[in-house]
């Protein structure tokens, strides 16, 4: 746009280059004709005037000459002594003026005088001078003469003006003959023509002082327009700069992976050579997020770019997708071993600590690797390949690279298909809820029920948690289907609260998802209030690792949990990384034992030991501790010694749906009475779980 204002600014200097130059060349013009029109008209005046004078003063003694002249022979015209005293009495009328030349003509147009007698005797009866003349009115004409006989001789290069003057006796009577009087106006021409030129130098000048300050305004707009070009060039430059480069770490971003591929797999054929395309994700960098702030984060994105970047060769490419995620093209690499070595030289590289904020933090890398057109010949489906490989590498133990294969592709599909089986079962609420009971020690009855996800799929029939529960997680939908969990399991209680089983507890697991989500008390808040449960009747189960990551967090959640009025416990106890320094802190109301420590209490010392480690805790936090997978009597029999105030397991009986549950409860099988009299004796002191 500018650079077309330029051009036109430069065109309208032309244009008005050229218009200042008509505009003179029209003054010009317009004003020698004003100036000749008024000089004739002037000396039209001067030479009537001459004409009248001699009427006045002459013409009664000559008229009867001038009308008898025409029955004269030429000879005798000229020989005629009246031709001597005209000559005469003209030269005293026109003593002082620029008159170089009279001429009269009779009424039929002959030449009766003229001061150069060869012209007497010519007949002008034709002449259009003489007809207006002759007609009443003078007529005037302006040329300019080479050569010019005159009263004082010959003249040369002189502007002449010839006047045709009607000769009357009186004002209204006829036309007795034609004066034509020669008037020599060069001098006043030669005046008027340097007149002209100083009047157009000054008009010329004050239009080029005009032309010459627009000039200097235009070459000042010029220089600005060209000033806003190079801004607008250089916005332009930045702003594409920033639509395909990552701010922080400079590299190219998504926008530009997505030009860039399809150029490199035009290469690629072209030159029938592979293309290898490397996706790389940080492992668990999330928690450097978490524990060190975002800052941290962005610098150590910064290093493992800088990083990325010196492991690979100058002819591949280094983009930044977003978030920790990052992708080499590989256009020289020639066979899977060579773009195996580059993998892995980056993994090693990355693998190097890295000083954030007084930490020494190390990560790992996992890649997919996708080759081209081996895998896909499609760009986009090339990136899910190694997208989908990269995630098997994670699979595998995260820090490794590996290649794609078909069979990923069909695991991502079916993940797929089952993703939006998930989005559907939770729009239509397909979703069930079983029941396992949970009996405690101290009464031997069932006191409790843990509400377990099942999800009957009318293809697929009963799917299992463990393939569906993770896709929940990875997906989101976790937190909409968990909120579902809750209002439907405080819902079973209040109707079991309703039917009689009073003082039974509902149990729920809560995902790291929900842990996270801000609603998360308000979601239980508003499930105990639409069912109408007791807050106290309501159990959450909480994972170690979700409270490990960020324990600051953790504590102002389960304090607003608290608050509600709900119990609060950790699933899977002994299995995560918990500190004792952490667990003191925590408002808990139980630690649940996970079911892989009771299942081989028989054979595993170390089991044993942790089963009774996590037993003292218990006892020395002075909550309740819950174990779960009892399958057998002994193992009833050992965890009752180890102060367990609740059991649950197959034992004691399998997850069922809501309307068997109540059977189910009953029909628990009963504890030995010395377990009993055992566990009544330890209640005081340990059990304080099913009372809260």
């Amino acid at each position: 746009m500018l650079a077309r204002l330029f051009r036109v600014l430069q065109y309208s200097q032309w244009l008005a280059l050229a218009i200042l130059l008509a505009v003179v060349c029209g003054l010009s013009y317009f004003y020698r004709g004003l100036v000749l029109d008024s000089l004739v008209e002037s000396e039209t005046h001067s030479n009537v005037a001459l004409t009248n004078a001699f009427v006045n003063a002459l013409w009664p003694a000559h008229a009867g000459f001038v009308a008898r002249a025409g029955e004269m022979a030429p000879r005798e015209l000229v020989t005629n002594p009246e031709i001597a005293a005209i000559e005469r009495d003209l030269h005293v009328l026109a003593r002082g003026l620029n008159v170089v030349k009279v001429k009269i003509y009779d009424r039929r147009g002959l030449t009766v005088f003229s001061t150069d007698e060869r012209q007497i005797g010519e007949d002008k009866a034709t002449n259009p001078g003489f007809l207006r003349a002759r007609a009443g009115q003078a007529a005037s004409e302006i040329t300019r003469r080479d050569h010019f006989d005159s009263w004082e001789g010959t003249l040369s290069d002189r502007n002449i003006i010839s006047t045709y003057v009607p000769v009357r006796r009186h004002g209204l009577s006829d036309v007795e003959a034609v004066f034509e009087v020669y008037t020599d106006v060069t001098d006043l021409i030669e005046r008027m023509e340097r007149s002209q030129w100083h009047v157009l130098a000054g008009v010329l000048g004050a239009m080029l002082l005009v032309y010459l300050a627009i000039q200097l305004l235009l070459v000042r707009y010029r220089r600005q327009i060209k000033e806003q070009e190079l801004q607008r060039r250089a916005q332009d430059a930045q702003i594409r700069h920033q639509a395909y480069h990552d701010p922080l770490t400079g590299l190219p971003n998504r926008a530009s992976f997505v030009e860039e591929i399809e150029a490199a797999m035009r290469r690629a054929r072209r030159g029938q050579s592979p293309l290898g395309l490397l996706f790389i994700d940080l492992d668990q960098f999330k928690r450097v997020n978490d524990s060190l702030g975002h800052d941290a984060g962005d610098r150590l994105l910064c290093v493992v770019a800088k990083r990325i970047k010196a492991c690979v060769r100058e002819a591949d490419s280094l983009f930044r997708m977003g978030g920790d995620e990052f992708i080499v093209l590989l256009e020289d690499a020639r066979t899977a071993e060579e773009m195996a070595m580059v993998a892995q030289r980056t993994i090693e590289a990355i693998s190097e600590p890295v000083q954030l904020h007084h930490h020494e933090v190390a990560v790992s890398a996992s890649i997919g690797i996708a080759v081209y057109p081996q895998d896909e010949a499609v760009a986009e489906r090339l990136l899910k390949s190694a997208d989908t490989a990269m995630y098997r590498a994670k699979d595998l133990g995260r820090s490794r690279y590996a290649f794609f294969a078909r069979e990923m592709n069909e695991r991502v599909e079916t993940q797929m298909l089952m993703e939006a089986a998930l989005r559907q079962a939770l729009k239509n609420e397909s979703f069930v809820l079983h029941y396992q009971p949970r009996v405690s020690v101290a009464t031997g009855r069932t006191v409790g029920a843990e509400a377990l996800l099942r999800w009957p799929h009318p293809k697929w029939g009963l799917v299992e948690p463990a393939r569906f529960v993770p896709l929940l997680e990875e997906t989101g939908l976790i937190v909409p289907v968990g909120a579902w969990v809750l209002r439907e399991a405080c819902r079973q209680a209040k109707a079991w609260h309703d039917r009689g089983l009073t003082g039974l507890r509902i149990s729920v697991n809560l995902s790291s998802r929900q842990f996270r989500n801000e609603t998360l008390p308000d979601t239980v808040a508003g499930a105990l209030r639409a069912s109408g449960l007791d807050p106290r009747y309501l159990e959450l189960e909480l994972t170690e690792s979700l409270l490990v990551d960020n324990v600051e967090h953790a504590m102002q959640v389960m304090g607003r949990l608290k608050a509600i009025g709900v119990a609060l416990s950790i699933d899977d106890f002994g299995t995560g990384y918990s500190s004792l320094g952490y667990i003191k802190n925590f408002p808990l109301d139980s630690l649940k034992i996970d079911r892989r420590f009771v299942r081989d209490l028989a054979t595993s010392p170390k089991d044993t030991a942790i089963v009774e480690t996590i037993s003292a805790l218990a006892r020395s936090l002075g909550i309740g501790l819950v174990a779960e997978g009892v399958e057998e009597r002994w193992q009833a029999e050992f965890l009752r010694a180890r102060h367990c105030t609740e059991l649950q397991g197959f034992y004691f009986g399998r997850p069922v749906a809501a309307d068997a549950f109540p059977a189910a409860a009953a029909a628990v099988p009963a504890l030995p009475a010395v377990m009993l009299a055992s566990a009544v004796i330890h209640s005081g002191d340990s059990f304080r779980h099913g009372t809260r």
